[in-house]
């Protein structure tokens, strides 16, 4: 089999996410026959360097046999079971494994099998308890600007990305949305916090005003990620919890992408020193390898939701494939391999090489800003870069970086205009010297070229 041969196969079947289909008649689709580490290898023998984790999901690399052993070992002993009225034992660890690792406060684990669905879960779970509680005026939720939790319509509604969800705007729910501290809009010497902390005082005005009517706010803890890796300061996620507190809100921080060490700490939310009532945990979750998901909330919550049968209290909320056995060992897998070694201290050296590998892209007259939170690194190309006046969306230059990328050898998938690295942690320094020089060439053909 070749690239071409199952290509042609695909186009007659497939319709591809986040995609339009019209681009395949120029733009080649690559079928991938394995993957090693960050490598992915497609039909014809060609290696790309998975930059992007594939969305995100990738912790330790392609077909890591510790998390591949692991499998083979649970498939021959169960492959599924409901989780109404039964267990198994992957799903009693995992959930025994995360309330230990998580912020102090996190006791009880809800499952589904993809991000969206947890934040479906967070949400009616939220009501539902301020229901339960007597609370019928709490029905709102209040979320920041650019953000993304999702595309299933509830958490496409207290989404802030207006390419996702304009589209449907007349099938979501009325949300209150408050300007995101994102500190690419900092004024010129501005720090990181003192913007964050001016952008808070919006949020609380926000509060003050809708607390009575508002179940929880729901955020992204220090990254924006579909919304261009946008990102600001942990002071935000402190004062925020203070202020939930204080208005009696819950707050429901979705670390389905930053989760698992991507922002340098286990969790974003160690960095604000703060638990929140609802956590969302997906994608990495697994290391990358089935879909999964978990809520996990405080035993205060669980408890608004136990009485009787009679009482009608309980969350009737279910998935088919909820806490998957097979999901659930790849999970305990991967969190063995937090175990077993530093990762977080490994990951510093990471961290300084991708800062220090792009450190002269600052110095492009194209470029607005290089940002990093951890193990996320962002590049923001822009027309002007004295106003920062981006290029217009409908010149498509980050679609002209991520082909050339795909021509050296590297899987760089942009954000619109905005070229990121959110690789696997197996990369080594030499890899991620390899990305930013590919990057330079990417964005110097693609800002230098006529739309």
């Amino acid at each position: 089999m070749t690239n071409s041969s199952l290509t042609h196969r695909d186009l007659q079947v497939l319709w591809h996410p986040c995609t339009q289909m019209k681009d395949h008649e120029t733009l080649p689709i690559i079928p991938i026959k394995k993957g090693q580490g960050v490598w992915l290898e497609d039909f014809d023998g060609k290696k790309y360097i998975d930059a992007i984790s594939s969305w995100w999901v990738n912790l330790f690399g392609h077909c890591h046999p510790a998390i591949n052993a692991a499998l083979h070992q649970q498939l021959d002993q169960l492959e599924h079971v409901l989780l109404a009225g039964f267990s198994h034992q992957p799903v009693i660890e995992l959930s025994e494994q995360l309330v230990a690792m998580t912020p102090a406060g996190l006791d009880k684990c809800f499952y589904a099998d993809n991000g969206s669905s947890a934040i479906e879960i967070a949400l009616k779970m939220s009501y539902h308890y301020w229901l339960n509680k007597g609370c019928k005026s709490k029905t709102k939720f209040i979320s920041l600007t650019n953000s993304y939790h999702g595309e299933t319509l509830a958490a496409l509604a207290v989404g802030g990305v207006n390419l996702y969800r304009e589209t449907y705007k007349p099938l979501l729910l009325e949300t209150i949305q408050v300007e995101s501290p994102d500190c690419y809009f900092r004024e010129t010497g501005e720090s990181w916090e003192n913007y964050s902390l001016r952008q808070f005082k919006k949020m609380e005005i926000a509060l003050e005003k809708h607390a009575h009517e508002t179940c929880a706010v729901i955020i992204e803890p220090l990254v924006q990620c579909a919304g261009s890796m946008r990102m600001y300061h942990p002071i935000y996620l402190t004062k925020l919890r203070e202020a939930c507190d204080q208005y009696q809100v819950h707050l429901i921080t979705d670390e389905i992408a930053v989760g698992f060490g991507r922002t340098g700490t286990l969790f974003a939310c160690e960095q604000g020193n703060i638990t929140p009532d609802f956590l969302c945990l997906s994608k990495g979750l697994t290391g990358g390898y089935l879909p999964l998901s978990v809520v996990m909330t405080s035993n205060n919550i669980y408890q608004a939701f136990y009485g009787d049968y009679a009482q009608q209290k309980a969350f009737l909320h279910s998935h088919s494939y909820t806490g998957n056995p097979l999901a659930c060992t790849a999970a305990l897998a991967t969190l063995k391999l937090f175990q077993q070694s530093p990762v977080l201290e490994n990951n510093k050296l990471l961290i300084a090489q991708m800062k220090k590998a792009t450190a002269h892209f600052a110095d492009h007259r194209h470029i607005g800003e290089v940002r990093q939170t951890g193990m996320i690194l962002a590049i923001e190309m822009v027309k002007n870069k004295i106003d920062k006046t981006p290029f217009p969306w409908q010149e498509r230059r980050g679609l002209k970086v991520y082909e050339y990328a795909l021509s050296q050898g590297a899987l760089l998938r942009p954000l619109g205009n905005v070229i990121y690295f959110m690789p696997p942690y197996v990369i080594t320094p030499g890899e991620i010297d390899q990305l930013a020089n590919i990057a330079w060439q990417g964005i110097h053909l693609a800002t230098h070229s006529h739309p």
